[in-house]
């Protein structure tokens, strides 16, 4: 298993260095199987994003009503904002909601990390800045690892769906494909279902599957 950002999953999965790849950034996986790279994407689970940030608020987006208005509001403020910068789903997600908001992000206030979710989420609470998690995250992190807060969510734009998909072998004759359909059935059947939907970080849920929520 190589655990990097959607960006570099499917960059992997195009070098066929990898037999299967789970992402979540659907239009680059919807992308990756037109371009002939991946075969047999299945829908596994998804939770949401969230915007996090110090609970005094200092941008005062607890008051927005769109996920565009809370980054024109950090803008505005010049708060600092922690970015992923690597290329994930999470970084792709960031840069289609700066875009919608109008907003080319830019000056000392943006900070982009280019490292994992963990990691920023703890630079961010180092900074008392805000950025933008999956929930799965934050859950994992919330009380002991940050004491940052959910300032912005619900947005149906910041839904987050996970898919997997198998590495196609006429495009590289050398994968494992047997090995990878059987890891696909086994996350989307029953057995990984439950398990998927059982996984909980300090009694929260970190993912949902589809048709249970």
């Amino acid at each position: 298993m190589i655990a990097v950002g959607t960006g570099q999953s499917l960059k992997l999965g195009e070098a066929g260095d990898v037999d299967v790849v789970f992402v979540h950034a659907r239009k680059l996986e919807d992308k990756f199987v037109a371009d002939g790279f991946g075969v047999n994407r299945r829908d596994v689970m998804y939770n949401d994003f969230v915007i996090i940030g110090p609970k005094d608020d200092p941008a005062g987006i607890a008051r927005a009503k769109t996920a565009a208005e809370a980054l024109q509001m950090i803008a505005a403020k010049g708060a600092t904002f922690i970015s992923r910068g690597d290329k994930s789903g999470t970084h792709i997600k960031e840069k289609e909601l700066w875009k919608s908001a109008g907003v080319e992000p830019k000056g000392g206030w943006y900070v982009e990390a280019g490292q994992g979710m963990g990691p920023v989420v703890t630079m961010a609470t180092e900074r008392r800045g805000y950025t933008l998690t999956d929930r799965g995250t934050y859950n994992a992190f919330k009380g002991k690892k940050t004491d940052l807060t959910v300032l912005f969510q619900g947005e149906k734009g910041l839904f987050n769906p996970y898919g997997v998909i198998a590495v196609n072998p006429k495009k590289h004759p050398h994968v494992k494909y047997d090995l990878a359909m059987k890891f696909i059935e086994y996350v989307t059947g029953p057995e990984g279902q439950k398990i998927i939907a059982g996984y909980k970080a300090y009694g929260e849920p970190v993912f949902f599957i589809y048709g249970k929520k």
